[in-house]
């Protein structure tokens, strides 16, 4: 009797499992079918989440950040920025391609050809290998000049990571806004249609942690230099 029960026993258990796992199956093929059903506008959600702009502003002048691309998306916005009077000056910030050009020069031809009188246009060559020294680059060059408040424009999918890098990276006194230029290449509600839409939005996923990560580290440095102090070398008696 108890041998019979026992196998009664484990056959309702081993039928449990299996109803289980079935339901658990049927739960997990519904919300894929569920996800693919919405998958677009979560898509758009998620290519929207880098587009983050200021509103323009009166402001003392505009930067337009390095590799522009080949339509030249951004200095196309900040022509018309210009010619909406936001400021009465440009600076094309630009990285040097060989040691008689740069980025900035091919910049202030973009810009002469949108209609912004050469002596408006501020060319800032440099040799900044990413977005967080060029920042850098152009905080010394604003507080050169003595701006105090400063137009940033960037494409769009890159409005985020430049908005956060500039709070960390400008001083409280300098007014930075950062605005958006419509990327050829980028449309954040269609990104995943194209192989460049892709690759630029994984591009920007990995630019923001490595972002915080840099920042992060930048902190700490700057935190244990305030801490230790500057280095006296003291001779041996």
């Amino acid at each position: 009797m108890n041998g019979a029960s026992d196998a009664d026993f484990r056959g309702s258990d081993q039928r449990g499992g299996i109803f289980t796992k079935l339901m658990v199956l049927v739960v997990l093929v519904i919300l894929l079918f569920l996800v693919y059903l919405v998958r677009a506008p979560l898509l758009r959600v998620a290519g929207n989440f880098w587009v983050r702009p200021d509103p323009p502003a009166a402001s003392d002048v505009i930067v337009i950040l390095s590799d522009d691309d080949f339509t030249a998306d951004r200095a196309t916005r900040a022509a018309d920025l210009y010619h909406d009077r936001w400021a009465p000056r440009v600076v094309g910030s630009g990285r040097w391609l060989r040691p008689y050009i740069s980025i900035a020069d091919l910049m202030q031809r973009d810009l002469e050809a949108r209609g912004v009188p050469r002596p408006a246009i501020i060319p800032f060559a440099h040799g900044a290998p990413d977005t967080l020294e060029e920042l850098k680059g152009i905080r010394g060059f604003v507080e050169q000049h003595a701006w105090k408040r400063v137009m940033i424009v960037t494409s769009n999918y890159h409005t985020r990571r430049t908005r956060y890098l500039c709070r960390h990276i400008f001083p409280a006194d300098i007014h930075v806004l950062v605005e958006a230029a419509p990327d050829h290449d980028y449309d954040p509600d269609s990104w995943w249609r194209t192989r460049v839409g892709v690759k630029t939005f994984l591009h920007e996923f990995v630019g923001i942690f490595v972002a915080f990560w840099e920042v992060h580290h930048q902190d700490e440095r700057s935190q244990a230099e305030l801490v230790v102090g500057p280095r006296l070398d003291v001779p041996f008696a």
